[in-house]
């Protein structure tokens, strides 16, 4: 089961960003007095108590935003929710309870999963009393906080632990019904593969574009085991999104990616790769999924074309996801699909795979030999040690003195030698550089100049 998920919800301006920052310890949002700053899902491992748990900040509910893009920050803040294992519902003491502060909580109603409700701002004891108005909104265990002042940040990490899935839970939930999501934009051929898998007239296959609306679940049987494939609307590309139908369909096929273990992305070998392919595949990279790049209808171009020619077009468009295997298929005829499926299956089985600790440590100790990091204010970072904390995606956590001191393409370079020598060489790896401190502690704060020059003597 992939690491527990607490997402911060709320109306505009009630300081979501400023708990995101006071619990992550660091400055990692952008906080302002302007209404509308967040737009995307920002995310951070927080540990406390020995569990780790995936922090994310969502933007204002109930915002116009100011360059047109209020669908999509609602799409990010709709897919925190629905990863959410635990919510944050902060609302703003100094204000008071507001009629948006109500329709965020009638949103949260619908929401079967453990909220608590963060009266933000509550500087100081006396403002506690102004804190049981919320208690009207009728959700979660009320808490005053304040991220200016630290007040009872122990308290609220105590309370999230106790609501997150049991280590038991997390144990049964590792081997899930494998499940595929079939995407890319129209036409390409995704609800007739759909059917060859089901073996059946599942759904409906038509030339005219938009035909699927709806992601749709159809169960199929293959060498004695039960899968699932998603069938999921045909995108186009955001100018060209003009109807309540056209947005829903691109906010399920998200969904869809979001909730299964493989994801198929389809391109038509008839056509040139288009935005809105490059944008299904940002998605499927962003939320760290395993990928088949899937070149259907190859029965137009065989032995006209040879299939290097369209890998080489895949590598050049998309260099972040050079492990990503291909798949040349004719999905009416069902020419290559076993093979696929196949291939799914081993992306599946590769992303629930464990490393053991001492290989990873060995493994960087000898990528720290073969290349040394930057120097980063006159000091050489250092990475102590390393650990793989969890599957689907393989997520590694390294120790090391400041992280700041490692740079992208050093990043890069380490989940590199990570994929080549270690079992889930073609699945996204996750890499977290975490900074040690002497007792052993995460700070939960920025140093003060005292500590950062002793940090630097060390």
């Amino acid at each position: 089961m992939p690491i527990p998920k607490v997402v911060i919800v709320g109306r505009p301006n009630v300081g979501k960003s400023s708990i995101f920052n006071w619990l992550a310890g660091r400055r990692l949002a952008i906080v302002d007095d302007m209404p509308g700053v967040t737009r995307d899902r920002l995310s951070h491992l927080v540990e406390h108590d020995g569990r780790f748990l995936e922090l994310v900040d969502t933007g204002g509910m109930g915002i116009e935003d100011s360059d047109n893009l209020t669908k999509e920050v609602e799409q990010q803040i709709e897919a925190g929710i629905d990863e959410a294992d635990v919510l944050l519902f902060v609302v703003d003491v100094r204000t008071g309870l507001t009629p948006l502060d109500e329709i965020v909580a009638e949103r949260l109603r619908k929401v079967e999963k453990p909220v608590l409700l963060l009266a933000n701002k509550a500087d100081h004891p006396s403002l506690d009393d102004a804190t049981t108005e919320f208690y009207r909104l009728g959700r979660g265990w009320l808490i005053p906080v304040s991220a200016q002042q630290n007040r009872n940040r122990g308290l609220l990490l105590d309370e999230i632990i106790e609501r997150l899935p049991s280590a038991s839970a997390e144990a049964e939930a590792e081997t899930p019904q494998m499940k595929l999501a079939i995407v890319g934009r129209r036409n390409v051929g995704k609800s007739t593969f759909v059917n060859t898998l089901a073996k059946a007239q599942r759904v409906i296959v038509s030339e005219v574009p938009g035909t699927t609306r709806d992601s749709i679940d159809v169960h199929f049987d293959l060498d004695g085991h039960r899968f699932i494939a998603i069938d999921t609307p045909g995108l186009r590309r955001h100018r060209s999104i003009r109807t309540d139908i056209d947005f829903y369909g691109m906010h399920r096929a998200q969904r869809s990616i979001r909730r299964a273990d493989v994801s198929l992305l389809f391109f038509d070998c008839t056509q040139s790769i288009s935005k809105v392919d490059k944008q299904l595949a940002h998605y499927i990279e962003q939320q760290y999924k395993p990928c088949v790049f899937v070149v259907n209808k190859w029965d137009q171009l065989a032995g006209k074309m040879p299939t290097e020619r369209w890998v080489r077009y895949l590598r050049e468009t998309f260099p972040s996801m050079a492990h990503v295997p291909i798949a040349f298929i004719t999905g009416q005829a069902g020419k290559n699909v076993k093979a696929l499926l196949n291939h799914a299956q081993m992306l599946f089985k590769q992303a629930q795979t464990r490393v053991p600790t001492p290989v990873i440590n060995k493994l960087i100790q000898a990528a720290l030999q073969r290349q040394q990091p930057p120097l980063y204010l006159n000091r050489r970072p250092k990475i102590y040690f390393g650990s793989q904390i969890d599957v689907t995606p393989p997520t590694i956590i390294l120790m090391c003195n400041m992280p700041q001191g490692f740079p992208p393409s050093y990043r890069r370079y380490l989940i590199n030698v990570l994929r080549d020598n270690l079992p889930f060489g073609e699945v996204p790896i996750k890499l977290y550089l975490q900074k040690r401190e002497s007792h052993g502690k995460v700070r939960d704060r920025e140093p003060t100049p005292t500590e950062r020059a002793e940090e630097m003597e060390e």
